[in-house]
């Protein structure tokens, strides 16, 4: 029970505000033992955070249906083609990479000098457009290595680029369902090629804790992102760098 809520508050946490959910959950590992979720739990708290970025934009998404906005559809999916095309090419490189601890300290300290660096940039008013979509892309992509925030890579990416604070966070969470989506189906496939030892350990996790799980991570996702919505327009995005500067440098020092 105790190792569920600390996944799933974990995973509402760190899923948005720009501090790296799989680093933490790495750290998290190795410092406090707790256990990398299994399949279905994993799956489940995705599912948590991805219907707390449909409900907390559901008047975006709406207003996306009913005015039939197909250019921003197509700037999503052309942002999401960059960590697609990485992660089939170097997913046994990225998969490995969640073994290495200190890689991940080293990669959060990344993360934090680059929100850091946000500070020093110019606020932007800019719209997306299909370049912007793209540069973002890359960010994303960046952020398949464990350490690496793909909110803080994909905010920077737009602050670089010029973009209005506001459209950039709407964006750069919108621009995420797609690969929670993909990373779901994946682990499903993945589910099915499992040993009957490997699916008896996973079943260990009942549905009532599971549908905690979700729930806490929905909330907890909720929250998180109007806190970093809200972290946003006040230009306070970079408050985030030190932290991650400092996790890196334990991590790096402990570990």
């Amino acid at each position: 029970m105790v190792e569920v809520v600390i996944l799933a508050v974990l995973q509402g946490v760190a899923e948005f505000l720009p501090v790296s959910s799989s680093g933490h959950l790495v750290v998290a590992q190795h410092l406090l033992g707790v256990n990398e979720p299994g399949m279905r739990l994993d799956l489940c708290l995705h599912v948590g955070t991805l219907a707390s970025i449909f409900f907390f934009y559901r008047g975006v998404l709406w207003r996306i249906v009913r005015e039939r906005q197909w250019r921003y559809v197509a700037k999503i999916a052309l942002s999401s083609l960059p960590a697609i095309v990485v992660y089939a090419c170097c997913h046994d490189f990225i998969d490995g990479m969640f073994a290495n601890a200190q890689m991940v300290g080293a990669l959060l300290m990344f993360t934090g000098a680059v929100l850091i660096g946000t500070r020093y940039m110019s606020v932007g008013q800019g719209p997306i457009t299909f370049g912007r979509a793209l540069l973002m892309g890359f960010g994303q992509a960046l952020a398949l290595l464990p350490g690496v925030s793909r909110s803080g890579m994909t905010l920077a990416s737009a602050r670089a680029g010029g973009v209005d604070p506001a459209k950039s966070a709407e964006f750069s969470f919108l621009m995420s369902a797609p690969l929670i989506i993909g990373g779901m189906a994946l682990e499903i496939i993945k589910s099915f090629r499992v040993g009957e030892s490997a699916a008896a350990a996973e079943n260990a996790v009942g549905w009532g804790l599971l549908t905690v799980g979700t729930l806490i991570a929905a909330v907890v996702g909720y929250f998180s992102l109007a806190l970093l919505v809200q972290t946003l327009r006040g230009k306070r995005f970079w408050f985030f760098g030190p932290y991650c500067l400092a996790a890196g440098l334990l991590t790096v020092i402990l570990v």
